[in-house]
């Protein structure tokens, strides 16, 4: 479901996919080949969310716009949120892996080529360098991310946009 608020409706590439069981609202930028799976909900209310592009929003994960009036929210290219993950914070950028159920406080700023872990809890402006993998709660920066974890990083989001274009096609 895409809906617009205070005349702001969602600006979707038209090579993404979103979940007719989604729900998008309000100030929103999806790019070319990204997708939004069902349960999800992505609210650009309070502010901007900008996704960028081959960047997927597994089911039932949450990115919600910054504190009212104080921030819009940045998702970078080739990022992968996993399933019930939440997102509230400042950006994450590029070729990104979120992981199940982690969740991600207002004020952060993530890097590139990150991983953070499932379950973990990214404490409230926390700022995570590129290449790290972030586990626990609180999370914590354990490492640079393992190269037997980086394909979470460099296949996983193509290989949804290859999922995206296969439900498009199937009228899903």
């Amino acid at each position: 479901m895409i809906r617009s608020i205070n005349g702001k409706t969602p600006k979707i590439h038209p090579s993404a996919f979103i979940s007719e069981a989604a729900y998008v609202v309000g100030d929103v930028e999806i790019g070319e080949h990204s997708s939004v799976w069902p349960g999800a909900v992505v609210r650009g209310d309070t502010g901007k969310v900008v996704i960028g592009a081959y960047t997927a929003l597994e089911d039932n994960c949450v990115v919600h716009s910054g504190i009212p009036g104080e921030g819009d929210t940045f998702i970078g290219d080739y990022c992968n949120i996993a399933h019930g993950a939440v997102i509230h914070c400042k950006s994450i950028g590029h070729n990104v892996m979120i992981g199940i159920n982690a969740t991600v406080l207002h004020g952060v700023e993530i890097g590139s080529y990150c991983l953070i872990g499932a379950h973990c809890l990214v404490g409230e402006d926390m700022k995570v360098p590129d290449y790290s993998f972030v586990v626990g709660v609180p999370g914590k920066i354990k490492s640079k991310v393992p190269k037997k974890l980086m394909f979470w990083l460099e296949r996983v989001p193509k290989e949804y946009a290859g999922f995206g274009e296969m439900y498009k096609k199937e009228g899903l």
